[in-house]
């Protein structure tokens, strides 16, 4: 029996950013808006966002806290501007002592911080206290990472966080609502599968493409 292949909803991420563009546009009629990335997949959409909006872009780096031994298993994460969540029951539960969350923290935030430097150049964060955030990735399947970017935006006390992506599982999406003020997903395909299926070409962003695109959103904003 063949298996069955879904249609994609979007050519590429660019494409899929000019679709959630306009849809955000509809929802969001706010001058003070900064559009914030989750490299690398969603930089590509939230530069298209941003564009449609004509707001600040930037990029905000979340790194899971992998379990030693059982990297897939999140014990917490870690978030641009020195955030960092941790699952507390989980630890507890793994009976890990302080030490290995610690160990764990000190060497991917040494890899966030060298991702930050690459992708800004020299360029300062994007200030996000009492403005509107929007928070964009190419597509939500568990929405582990972008929850834990959502938290850790709260704590830089923003006016409000709005999480903007183009395709997503049906359940993520309404499971969302309870943590941000508001989700907007442009499609909900049921069956969801993955986010991948959904685009023609979703092959990898590289570093540099990101870098290029947060340069070129800055130059235009100065412009």
């Amino acid at each position: 029996m063949p298996m069955f292949s879904p249609t994609p909803l979007f050519r590429d991420r660019y494409e899929a950013g000019r679709v959630l563009g306009q849809r955000v546009t509809r929802s969001v009629q706010d001058p003070s808006t900064v559009v914030l990335a989750l490299p690398r997949g969603g930089v590509p959409v939230g530069f298209e966002v941003a564009q449609a909006l004509h707001a600040d872009l930037d990029v905000f780096m979340v790194r899971k806290l992998g379990v030693p031994g059982h990297e897939e298993l999140a014990m917490g994460a870690i978030a641009s501007g020195g955030v960092r969540v941790l699952n507390e029951a989980l630890i507890r539960q793994l009976r890990l002592p302080p030490d290995v969350a610690e160990a764990v923290t000190a060497r991917e935030q040494r890899e966030l911080a060298r991702r930050e430097a690459f992708y800004r150049e020299g360029r300062p964060p994007v200030p996000l206290e009492g403005r509107t955030v929007i928070l964009v990735d190419d597509g939500l399947a568990t929405g582990a990472t972008m929850l834990a970017a959502a938290r850790a935006i709260r704590q830089r006390q923003p006016k409000r966080i709005i999480v903007a992506v183009p395709v997503a599982a049906p359940q993520a999406c309404q499971e969302f609502r309870a943590h941000v003020d508001m989700i907007i997903c442009a499609e909900t395909p049921d069956p969801f599968y993955a986010v991948g299926v959904w685009y023609e070409d979703f092959s990898q962003v590289s570093d540099l493409e990101v870098r290029e695109l947060l340069e070129r959103a800055a130059r235009q904003r100065v412009a």
